[in-house]
């Protein structure tokens, strides 16, 4: 069944080029398919489009429907092009006429835009709980941890001293940055497109305000125009979100790779959490640190695929438009699972607490040597310099003394405040 057709049939290759893979990818679209339709036949009514009686047996079929594709049972038959087809196919079987009614002023345009607004709403507030969810692990790790000590690198050189508590906890607030660009997708998302039709409204009384509260859209997009060329902007919103999750996750990824190295040796994971080398006995390798960098690069690369199938196309619908699907889809489900398995992990991590004894790490404490002498009175430019001098002579001896008090520094990680920071962000969003 075709929701377009008029008396013929297309080639079945072309037919087959062209629906791709939309049968399997519309399964996810079934609900919210239901639910617009749901919505879109009850405004029906109020402008006299349907009879009550059709109405109450259009909801009745649609309610066992939803019911079916809420337990996954939800099937698009051999032939039938899409998940709008299926649906329409089903309630037609069961009511006759009636079920062919409920197409009236819309297209499958505006149809699609519905499901897609409405999935992508509910994927965005899975990222959000994932990312909370992440989130809250690290900083109770970074409270546990605030007291013991590591190094801190720049340009991969031996710098300053920092701690486990800060380093968990910069990770932590890094995901709140992520956080903001999830809600901004989110808010794209959560306008209604339905009564724009194929993108230039229709001529039936249409009260696309109804629409908008039966489905819980925060606004509308009034111009009929603007909600078709929303088509591509939501899904790069929601690409950008996830892209930015990527890059923190994956670099944290990295992180830890990096210090399970024996030549750093600064956290380690139950045997049964690494895995081994066909040839060599001694091996633990940090597969799952790997494998979610990994994923995390395939991610931040999904913004500009997107931006290349949308870029410069013409105003209206383009079947291009089809192929997002293919590539927003996998992204959510693969970001949900790359926290889930990260968060998994964090939950067995050991810390090595007795990093800085080692004498490789004495330079560490140059800087904080300097600011001592400062605070004696010695003019910075001095200091420093005496200190340098005493590094490259070979007589420099550590204090091994570490005093900081200000605001997100070791001894003062203000985990509270990035809390109440991350509750802010948190509760922009509907979850």
């Amino acid at each position: 069944m075709k929701l377009w057709n008029k008396g013929f049939e297309p080639d079945k290759a072309i037919e087959e080029y062209t629906v791709g893979n939309d049968r399997v990818l519309d399964l996810r679209l079934a609900q919210y398919d239901i639910e617009g339709s749901m919505a879109h036949i009850k405004m029906l009514e109020t402008i006299g489009l349907l009879e009550k009686s059709e109405l109450e047996q259009l909801l009745a079929a649609l309610a066992e429907l939803l019911e079916e594709a809420k337990k996954g049972n939800f099937v698009i038959e051999e032939g039938v092009e899409d998940v709008h087809s299926q649906v329409e196919l089903m309630l037609t079987r069961k009511l006759g006429d009636v079920g062919k009614k409920i197409h009236s002023g819309r297209s499958r345009n505006d149809q699609v835009l519905v499901d897609l607004k409405l999935f992508m709403r509910d994927e965005l507030r899975k990222v959000a709980d994932h990312t909370k969810q992440l989130f809250d692990r690290l900083i109770a790790l970074s409270e546990e941890h605030k007291d013991a000590l590591m190094p801190g690198y720049t340009h991969l050189q031996i710098a300053m001293p920092s701690s486990f508590g800060l380093w968990f906890g910069a990770y932590a607030e890094s995901l709140i940055d992520d956080m903001r660009l999830v809600v901004a997708a989110y808010d794209t998302a959560n306008q209604n497109p339905l009564g724009s039709a194929a993108g230039y409204g229709s001529s039936f009384p249409l009260n696309r305000t109804m629409t908008t509260e039966l489905l819980g859209f925060e606004t509308l997009h009034y111009n009929a125009v603007a909600a078709q060329m929303s088509r591509g902007k939501t899904e790069r919103a929601a690409a950008f979100a996830v892209a930015s999750l990527a890059s923190t996750i994956g670099r944290f990824a990295m992180d830890v790779c990096l210090f399970m190295c024996q030549n750093f040796g600064f956290i380690s994971f139950p045997d049964n959490l690494t895995t081994g080398s066909s040839i060599m006995p001694h091996k633990k390798n940090p597969d799952v640190f790997e494998i979610t960098r990994g994923k995390c690069n395939r991610l931040q690369a999904i913004p500009n695929e997107i931006a290349l199938l949308t870029t410069n196309l013409p105003l209206g619908y383009h079947r291009d438009m089809q192929l997002l699907k293919d590539i927003i889809f996998p992204a959510t489900t693969t970001i949900c699972e790359v926290m889930d398995m990260c968060d998994f992990m964090l939950q067995n991590i050991r810390i090595n607490k007795g990093i800085l004894e080692d004498k490789k790490y004495d330079y560490l404490f140059t800087v904080e040597d300097v600011n001592r002498l400062v605070l004696d009175g010695k003019p910075f430019r001095e200091a420093y310099r005496e200190v340098g001098v005493s590094v490259q002579e070979g007589r420099y001896t550590p204090t091994r003394e570490v005093h900081h008090s200000h605001e997100g520094s070791i001894g003062n990680l203000c985990n509270d405040k990035i809390v109440e920071k991350m509750a802010r962000v948190y509760g922009e969003i509907e979850c």
